[in-house]
């Protein structure tokens, strides 16, 4: 259940052993190894003190990938990181959901500086003046701020959010969440509705797609960005990530449907955009 692997915060360096080399491995690691025994025992009656030591683990291996990431830093990343210090001008706004296993620029293959991001649970974008959360700022400042002449949508196969969207029983306990997708309640009218038929599986994808669209729509009553769209200096774009594939899918106007990125040319989506009919991805 735990590892007895142990780290201190100033040095994760001779903390790993080697097969076969037991009884060599530091003393600090045979000695954490014996108390994580004694807590497991000890735990069975005082449950949060073991929580309190793998909660440690937990952070420590934070920790160890900072020094990692400190000590890797060669000289083309300082000079990025110097040039970065300077200023930021993305290529684009990415609009995802706060899902960890989503990584924007992993998916796009950017390095820092690429992207501006906005995450939250469902990749959601309330309707202008819906809200007072950051999404309409952050929006505001990268179109008009920045300059970005792209933004992205991107929802993601096997969504917790609009799984609750679909199933709200579930959120009885998480009041927050549960008013926070208010905010895509056109999207569970839309899937339980046109897509009443459909088994929960395909009920999910077909939801996580319309969702995608319904965003889309919520972005264009933004002011900035139905100024940058009037006048052509902006492209909105829709995605589906598939988790279990890495696949990336992008909405086709003229099909109506999601298809894989490689054959749908990144051209202007005119509103409103629909699927125009069931399409699991």
């Amino acid at each position: 259940m735990f590892s007895t692997g142990f780290a201190s915060l100033k040095s994760p360096v001779g903390c790993w052993k080697r097969p076969g080399s037991l009884n060599k491995e530091p003393l600090r690691q045979r000695n954490f190894g014996r108390r994580l025994v004694r807590l497991v025992r000890i735990g069975r009656h005082n449950k949060a003190l073991v929580h309190s030591v793998y909660l440690e683990k937990t952070v420590q291996k934070l920790v160890q990938g900072v020094h990692r990431f400190e000590r890797g830093i060669s000289g083309p990343q300082r000079e990025l990181f110097a040039r970065l210090a300077e200023g930021q001008h993305p290529d684009a706004l990415f609009i995802t959901c706060s899902d960890s296993r989503i990584s924007p620029n992993l998916i796009t293959q950017t390095e820092p500086g690429e992207l501006f991001i906005i995450r939250n649970a469902g990749n959601i974008v309330p309707p202008y003046g819906a809200a007072n959360g950051g999404e309409g700022a952050t929006v505001e400042f990268a179109v008009v701020g920045l300059g970005v002449r792209d933004i992205i949508v991107c929802g993601h196969s096997r969504c917790g959010a609009m799984n609750g969207l679909l199933h709200p029983e579930g959120l009885k306990e998480m009041p927050t969440m549960a008013a926070w997708l208010g905010h895509a309640e056109a999207t569970r009218w839309i899937a339980r509705q046109k897509y009443a038929d459909l088994p929960d599986d395909a009920l999910l994808n077909v939801t996580i797609q319309e969702n995608v669209l319904i965003q889309m729509e919520n972005l264009r009553t933004h002011p900035a960005v139905a100024a940058g769209l009037a006048g052509g200096k902006l492209t909105l774009h829709g995605w589906v990530y598939k988790i279990e594939t890495g696949q990336v899918f992008a909405y086709d106007s003229e099909r109506g449907q999601f298809l894989p990125l490689s054959e749908v040319p990144p051209a202007p989506i005119p509103p409103p955009a629909r699927l125009t009919a069931a399409h699991s991805i």
